[in-house]
């Protein structure tokens, strides 16, 4: 019998869609990855300058094309205001710095949540992620300014009429653990995703995209980003200014994101090499899994619920994934050559966790170019037994649902203290 769960996807609007999602690992239909180390021309690759000359290349537009939409190359103004420095925040732990980045005119800005540790030699290696409920959220912590944009109504205390209000300082702390981070050494950089798009459909004239609107240009067209893209512009906007902060040590800045922004964090990593390191958590369909496996979530069901992530040109895939040109083992490839981690969660199978394990492992030739290890068996770890910490394509399932707890954290960190710090 064909297993199936039956889930309520919302719009983030409140709209629920409903969604049938297969979760039998035995009605995963049979299915060819698209060669990885193959050029579109049909020559194998066989060194890191073919890589970083031909097929990385090729691939960075396919999923531009075809999936997450191109990302605007013009330039625009862009502006950085610095509100708050606080070098005695949490009781004498981390210095606190807020700044606002100003774009085009200055009527749309985000605001960047900066936390170093002070007992750390400066500069400071530093993660950086996006926040689903705006920066005061991340921690109780009431230095933090409040968010003043759209947020989706959460089930989160402390948000009404779908703005934030002081109860909902520290609402998501667990998902941040910023005591543990400084601890280890870590600087951590946050910005509410809402800043740069809200996340619901038909906001595209509510988000940056009419900054780069040619003349009558009412909406991307369909080889253009949707959200996701502009997700991932903005955190590349927020390593501009990290790279201006002596504080920061930014040849050691990781981004890291989880479940849509985790889609954004890959996005993000593919494009700007400037990140050293790259971490999806929870990605799922769009992000770290295989969408071939049609398991969990997905082409269709995402871009239903989720019209304005993806370019619309990702929309002729629904129900045609074996169409698709590339496959998501090709977008955690684009790391290469530097290191990227993917972590599950043991009952997110809407998320694919062996699907995004094997998007992973069929990621590592890519690695093998430049010499790197990386996780050579294509069967996945065992609940909580991290595997790949001492490679370049690290992973672990933590056991229970789609989140990002401290235990997530802990194996980012570890990671990450390997390749920083080695």
């Amino acid at each position: 019998m064909k297993k199936t769960i039956l889930l309520l996807v919302g719009l983030g609007v409140g709209i629920p869609v409903m969604s049938i999602a297969q979760n039998d690992e035995q009605k995963v239909p049979d299915y060819a990855l698209p060669e990885l180390l193959m050029t579109e021309a049909g020559r194998k690759v066989v060194t890191s300058k073919d890589w970083e000359k031909q097929r990385r290349p090729e691939l960075l537009t396919l999923f531009a094309e075809q999936v997450y939409g191109k990302t605007p190359t013009q330039k625009i103004p862009v502006r950085y205001e610095v509100l708050s420095v606080d070098r005695n925040a949490l009781g004498g732990k981390a210095t606190r710095k807020q700044i606002a980045v100003h774009f085009g005119d200055g009527s749309k800005k985000l605001d960047l949540l900066l936390y170093l540790p002070n007992s750390t030699q400066k500069p400071v290696p530093v993660f950086l992620g996006l926040n689903f409920a705006g920066n005061q959220t991340v921690h109780a912590d009431p230095g933090i300014l409040i968010t003043q944009s759209w947020i989706p109504n959460w089930k989160d205390p402390g948000i009404i009429n779908n703005h934030s209000t002081e109860e909902s300082r520290g609402t998501r702390a667990r998902r941040w653990p910023v005591e543990e981070i400084l601890a280890r050494g870590y600087g951590l950089a946050t910005l509410y995703y809402g800043d740069i798009q809200p996340d619901r459909a038909g906001s595209f004239q509510a988000s940056i995209h009419p900054l780069f609107y040619r003349k009558g240009q009412t909406g991307p067209a369909a080889d253009e980003w949707g959200a996701i893209g502009a997700w991932a512009w903005g955190l590349s906007r927020a390593m501009d200014y990290l790279e201006t902060d002596k504080e920061v040590d930014k040849k050691r800045v990781a981004v890291m994101g989880h479940s849509r922004l985790g889609k954004a964090a890959l996005w993000a990593g593919a494009q700007d090499t400037r990140f050293a390191l790259v971490i999806s958590n929870d990605s799922g369909e769009g992000g770290a899994a295989i969408t071939r496996r049609q398991y969990g979530e997905t082409i269709k069901a995402i871009n239903t619920s989720f019209p304005h992530w993806f370019a619309t040109n990702y929309k002729q895939y629904n129900d045609r994934e074996e169409q698709l040109p590339v496959d998501f083992h090709m977008l955690l490839a684009l790391m290469a050559p530097r290191p990227v981690y993917v972590a599950s969660a043991s009952e997110d199978q809407w998320a694919d966790p062996k699907g995004e394990y094997l998007g992973l492992h069929h990621a590592g030739p890519a690695y093998g170019l430049y010499g790197h290890p990386v996780l050579s068996t294509a069967t996945p770890p065992e609940i909580e037994t991290p595997v790949g910490r001492q490679t370049w394509t690290g992973y672990h399932m933590r056991a229970g649902k789609h989140d990002i707890l401290l235990y997530d954290w802990e194996q980012f960190m570890n990671f990450a203290d390997f390749h920083f710090r080695k």
